[in-house]
């Protein structure tokens, strides 16, 4: 069973969820810990809210404005004071049917908030799936 973007909170793992993606923004490479790596970004959303998704590696730029989606295997992160979703590999996004998601004029603004206390969290590339 998936959890909704208002249940989002920092530090959750093999995170499963459908929504439908709001905006995208088109892959760059960052430097990281453990060297470069591929990224893109995206908003995305459920009947609950909004929530930023960095896509890592080949699943950046995999998702399109529009699509509705679901995410297998998701992680989630805080920064500025938000909950962000990432996923990485290509194989943790599934496009949906249109109708199990809300369109995106129903997707309400609501974000997830990280409390004020939670450090942010790296995590470890694990290689290849």
């Amino acid at each position: 069973m998936g959890v909704k973007v208002k249940d989002l909170k920092p530090g959750m793992n093999d995170v499963n969820i459908k929504v439908r993606v709001l905006s995208t923004e088109e892959p760059r490479t960052i430097r990281v810990r453990s060297g470069i790596r591929t990224i893109s970004e995206a908003i995305v959303g459920d009947d609950t809210g909004r929530v930023k998704l960095t896509l890592w590696g080949r699943a950046a730029g995999k998702v399109s404005s529009g699509d509705a989606i679901e995410i297998s295997g998701g992680w989630t992160t805080s920064y500025k004071g938000h909950v962000q979703l990432n996923i990485g590999g290509s194989r943790s996004i599934k496009k949906i049917g249109d109708d199990e998601v809300p369109k995106e004029d129903e997707v309400p603004n609501e974000v997830p908030k990280a409390p004020p206390t939670v450090p942010r969290r790296f995590r470890g590339f694990r290689g290849r799936r």
